[in-house]
């Protein structure tokens, strides 16, 4: 089976693939309330997504959420340079959900859509149950596994939004990403339909995703 992941339509269009997977692998691009910068970086892959539907190409769009790598080293703290020391900043109240998932996990759940019908011209929506929590959760997780507590500085949306307008690129455009996962819950506020999405864990229960718990281990 052919299998094309690309996030340009452009050269992409002329190949001949069986099966479509943009280069997203983040937020649902068609479902989000993402404040610029990043509402204009989605709309131009939702635009993908269209040019992919209107060429009638098979296609699965993967919505993986946050990066395990990238997210938990920081426990969630946006751009953060390293684990909380004393204090941990959190955008929001910290109870929205959010999901943060391995990357190896990611690659297994992609290669299984892959040639699965169930996922042609679907959402692929990667949300393990034991990796979707708040990111006080988080912090209470990590504080468990260091036995150290941690100030936690709740950053308002008002600041929130302020710090977006003000930061330059990329900066602004990772706090947006920010506001829309951590505060407006983009990544667990979407009711799965099957009209348009499966999610993941639920099509292949038979795959061991590695939780959070396990992942934090990784970093002490």
């Amino acid at each position: 089976m052919h299998v094309h992941t690309c996030g340009c339509f452009t050269h992409c269009g002329a190949l001949s693939a069986q099966r479509f997977f943009p280069s997203e692998f983040g937020l649902d691009v068609d479902r989000t309330g993402a404040v610029e910068p990043a509402k204009s970086i989605f709309a131009l892959k939702a635009g993908i997504r269209r040019a992919i539907e209107a060429e009638g190409i098979p296609y699965t769009y993967v919505v993986a959420n946050y990066f395990a790598g990238y997210s938990l080293p920081t426990i969630g703290q946006v751009l953060s340079p390293a684990p909380p020391t004393d204090s941990v900043v959190i955008l929001g109240d910290g109870e929205t959900k959010v999901v943060f998932v391995d990357e190896a996990d990611i690659g297994a759940y992609t290669v299984l859509a892959a040639d699965d019908p169930r996922a042609e011209n679907k959402v692929l929506y990667i949300k393990p149950p034991a990796n979707t929590l708040s990111h006080n959760e988080l912090v209470s997780l990590w504080e468990k596994k260091t036995g150290k507590t941690f100030q936690r500085v709740y950053v308002p949306e008002d600041a929130v939004l302020k710090q977006i307008q003000e930061a330059p690129i990329p900066m602004n455009i990772i706090f947006s990403i920010g506001h829309a996962s951590y505060i407006k819950g983009d990544q667990t506020n979407i009711e799965i339909a099957p009209s348009f999405g499966v999610e993941a864990s639920e099509l292949y229960p038979d795959v061991k995703y590695t939780t959070v718990d396990d992942l934090l281990n990784r970093f002490l």
